[in-house]
């Protein structure tokens, strides 16, 4: 009997604190209007705040939701895609760097731009080009193989310009260490993640003012003969060249494109993996009418793709020839831009609206598509973690209706 008064006593306590905050809720609820706008007023002239908290529970709760949109998406839709050969390279890129141990954390590193051993090392050999050292405003990619970069672009007293991660939260940031913004006893590496970017990076907008010096991009596989590049199937490295060379902030004729990868991940012509086991399957399997060949795994690039001009691994750069180098675009071409995607991205919403409103008329929209899987997060990995690592490889068009869509 007295178990059970107990039990009904705690059960009664509990349901008093259960329904504290709905009471203080109906309380605030009805206070006068006047004290209610008081209360707004004060709120809104606060100044805001980064909760890290929630910033990381979010991030986390999409990456989670990534994970399971990709599971849902069946081998056989690739060939849906729009240049199914992009994604023949990155299944066979990404088995071998899981295969040989060459990747680094996250793992595994399918459907994102993959970490590799000695990404540190092609940071270092980076940040030695004259390009480099003469730039004074560096777009870096989000990714975790380019952290080191990163790193190196705000330790060289230059201005960082990076992205929110799948531009689902925002546009871009810039961060300068040894500012008002960001004190020079500030760690550096506090500032390199995503999640530090946007705690202390100074949020900026699409009408803001700048000039890009040099673009940094990570990749799944290049062409060291053209330039050509695959990432990791969202486009998100062509969306942002084409908002920023749209807007006048990057001149697409001149800003030079450098990517950090592993040396196994440039086409060496099918000699070594993974790249003769993909020149030999496609053999066997016929030449595809998508630009392949006996001789390249790559084929057509669309017209909104970004290729690279300079390739760096932990063991060498590569200057892609003038002569056989692709063209860069230039501007957002809508055309090309499925509704799937722009529905993604709200900045993309909000420059295509204003793009309407000041020609007076509608801009077209692209075919449908199906949208690529995104990656799955497995935090413990499989073997090594931490960054970059010391492995070593082997060895502005504003036109109308203009505008790029995604590379995939």
């Amino acid at each position: 009997m007295m178990n059970h008064q107990i039990t009904v006593a705690l059960a009664a306590a509990a349901a008093v604190i259960f329904l504290l905050p709905i009471t203080s809720s109906a309380f605030t609820a009805s206070l006068p209007r006047s004290r209610s706008r008081l209360s707004s007023r004060l709120a809104a002239s606060s100044p805001p705040s980064f909760d890290e908290k929630a910033f990381e529970t979010d991030r986390l709760a999409k990456d989670a939701q990534a994970m399971n949109e990709m599971s849902e998406v069946a081998t056989q839709e690739f060939a849906k895609l729009r240049t199914p050969w992009k994604w023949r390279i990155r299944k066979a890129v990404w088995d071998y760097l899981e295969e040989k141990n060459i990747a680094q954390f996250p793992r595994p590193v399918h459907h994102r731009i993959p970490n590799f051993m000695g990404a540190d090392e092609a940071a270092e050999n980076l940040a030695s080009l004259p390009e480099f050292q003469a730039a004074n405003m560096v777009k870096v990619n989000p990714d975790t193989p380019q952290r080191r970069v990163r790193h190196l672009v705000l330790e060289n007293d230059k201005t960082l310009l990076t992205p929110q991660p799948r531009l689902r939260t925002g546009f871009f940031q810039t961060l300068k260490h040894g500012t008002d913004a960001i004190p020079s006893h500030t760690p550096i590496e506090s500032l390199t993640s995503s999640k530090g970017a946007a705690k202390y990076g100074t949020p900026i907008t699409l009408y803001e003012k700048y000039t890009v010096d040099l673009v940094v991009v990570g990749s799944t596989a290049v062409c060291p003969k053209t330039g050509a590049r695959v990432g990791k199937g969202e486009g998100f490295a062509e969306l942002e060249w084409g908002i920023l060379s749209q807007q006048g902030n990057l001149d697409a004729t001149k800003v030079l494109v450098v990517t950090t990868v592993h040396d196994s991940q440039v086409f060496d012509g099918g000699v070594e993996e993974p790249w003769k086991s993909l020149m030999e399957q496609q053999e066997k399997d016929g030449v595809d009418d998508d630009g392949t060949n006996s001789q390249t795994p790559f084929g057509s690039l669309t017209q909104h793709d970004v290729p690279v001009d300079i390739i760096v691994t932990p063991t060498q750069i590569i200057r892609v020839p003038d002569e056989t180098k692709l063209p860069k675009p230039s501007g957002v071409y809508w055309d090309l831009l499925s509704p799937q995607k722009l529905a993604q991205i709200r900045v993309l919403q909000e420059l295509k609206k204003r793009t309407e409103e000041n020609l007076g008329e509608s801009l077209p929209s692209g075919p449908d598509e199906v949208l690529p899987p995104t990656a799955s997060r497995n935090r413990k990995g499989r073997g090594g973690g931490g960054r970059g690592g010391r492995g070593r490889g082997r060895g502005g068009g504003r036109g109308r209706g203009r505008g790029r869509g995604r590379s995939v």
